[in-house]
């Protein structure tokens, strides 16, 4: 235990020495361990030989309905669908999937990335193309609420 949290330890060492704007490109090989919301996946990612950390990663560029803080009964019935949706997505590709476009997240831990599944498809774009989740856009508000009004 005390190795895995050294490792995590340098992950994030490193990365808080990376300006930014930096991106780790990938792809970086990963395992999903658990799904918690539509566009939030905990995975084990491949960092190195024999190296691997278990990290939050929030998917790029997609916003989906809120679950634990959501501000209607609708949005959290959005959300749990949005999150039913991305599980089954990935266990369709049996768990496995690639990470790309790596940033770090604006909450300590979690990273902000592309999530790809075996064939290549991005599965935020998926979400989006399925109507699961929209575009991320920073300060736009709850509109889950407002078009369930």
């Amino acid at each position: 235990m005390a190795r895995i949290f050294l490792i995590l330890w340098m992950f994030l060492s490193i990365c808080s020495a990376v300006k930014a704007a930096d991106v780790l490109p990938g792809p970086v090989p990963a395992e999903v361990l658990r799904v918690i919301d539509g566009d939030t996946v905990e995975v084990r990612a491949r960092v190195w030989l024999n190296q691997e950390i278990a990290v939050l990663v929030r998917l790029a560029d997609v916003d989906a309905p809120e679950i634990r803080r959501a501000s209607c009964p609708g949005e959290k019935a959005k959300g749990f669908a949005a999150r039913d949706v991305l599980a089954d997505l990935i266990d369709a590709s049996g768990g496995a999937v690639f990470l790309t476009d790596i940033r770090r997240g604006k909450y300590a831990g979690r990273v902000v990335a592309h999530l790809h599944g075996p064939d290549g498809a991005d599965l935020g774009d998926v979400l989006m193309r399925m109507g699961n989740v929209s575009a991320y856009s920073p300060g736009a508000g709850n509109a889950y609420c407002r078009a369930a009004d």
